[in-house]
Parts: structure tokens; C-alpha cells; sequence
């Protein structure tokens, strides 16, 4: 699979810029800006279910939270819809807790008079993004066997949402 265009912040390269930086300094970032992704839990919580729907993304990337979000409003959307609030319990599996940045580029006639270029371009915080590797589990819904179908093309529309490439599994609870 050959590289896509728009990979700025798709691809992870080392380490997760997160609040602690080492292991005995305390390098807290200011700034950060707050995740759009509030809720985690929905539906019935602690109800007994016979499946297990899951979204597993297929490679290792960056989600944006807004892209987290997009996705999640969209299955549970379906389930509130077509299956009613007690008969699943849906779960976000990823938080999004890596900190991009961005080296801001002035784009106005005689910018290149006022900023630095690339001198100096550590860049501010401007986004959040959960960190996946190939093979993790996104979110995860359970239902019985009468809702399976309905479940697993709500999960379906959380794939469309998604920035990589990703699956559903089928399993039993």
C-alpha cells in the first residue's frame, strides 16, 4: 500500500507527545487544547449481552479527536435510533491523549519579512490525537443476536469516518 497524500500528523513517528516528558522531569505543556471527545460510555452499561461488534483500525496512525467525535455520534446515532438506548452498550476504546503541533506560517504579501521560516519551529499545540497501532481496537459495542445486523452496520458508518483503514470483527460476549 503505497503512501496517501495528506500524511502531516497521519503517521506516528516516535515517541507520544503527551503532558510528562521523561521519566523524572515533569515537562507539562500549556495550552492544550480540550478533546471534543467527552462521553465513552453510552447506552446500557451493565446490562448482559450475547455479542460483540468491534471496529479494529488496520494500520498504525494518529486519530484527531474531531475525527474520534465524527465517528462516534454517527454509531450511536444509528443504535439510539434502531435499536433503542437498553438494548447495547457502546464503548470508546481510544483516548486522545498525543499533543500536535503546529509551526503557524503567515500567508499575506511580505510574510516572508516577518516570520522565521523554519529557525526555531518546535510549533504550539493545536490538536489532540489518539495513537493506534495495526490491529487495535476502536470502539466496541455489545447487543444481542436480534440487534447483530443493525450493529454492525452502525459500525460500518464509523468506518467511513475514519482517517485509516479499518474493519469490523464479530465476537461472541
Amino acid at each position: 500500500m503505497g503512501k496517501r497524500p495528506a500524511r502531516c500528523y497521519s503517521y506516528a513517528k516516535g515517541p507520544a507527545y503527551t503532558r510528562t516528558q521523561g521519566r523524572r522531569t515533569k515537562g507539562y505543556i500549556r495550552g492544550i487544547p480540550g478533546s471534543k471527545l467527552q462521553i465513552y460510555d453510552m447506552g446500557k452499561k451493565g446490562g448482559e449481552f450475547e455479542s460483540v461488534v468491534h471496529m479494529i483500525g488496520l494500520e498504525a496512525c494518529n486519530i484527531r479527536h474531531m475525527a474520534l467525535e465524527a465517528a462516534r455520534q454517527a454509531i450511536n446515532r444509528k443504535l439510539m435510533k434502531k435499536v433503542g438506548r437498553e438494548n447495547y452498550h457502546f464503548r470508546v476504546r481510544k483516548h486522545p491523549h498525543h499533543v500536535l503541533r503546529e509551526n503557524k506560517m503567515m500567508a499575506f504579501a511580505g510574510a516572508d519579512r516577518m516570520q522565521d521560516g523554519m529557525r526555531r519551529s518546535f510549533g504550539k499545540p493545536s490538536d489532540r490525537a489518539a495513537r493506534i497501532k495495526a490491529n487495535d481496537e476502536l470502539f466496541t459495542i455489545r447487543v444481542n443476536k436480534q440487534h447483530l445486523q443493525l450493529a454492525i452496520e452502525a459500525m460500518q458508518s464509523g468506518v467511513a469516518k475514519m482517517p485509516c483503514p479499518a474493519k469490523v470483527v464479530v465476537g461472541e460476549a
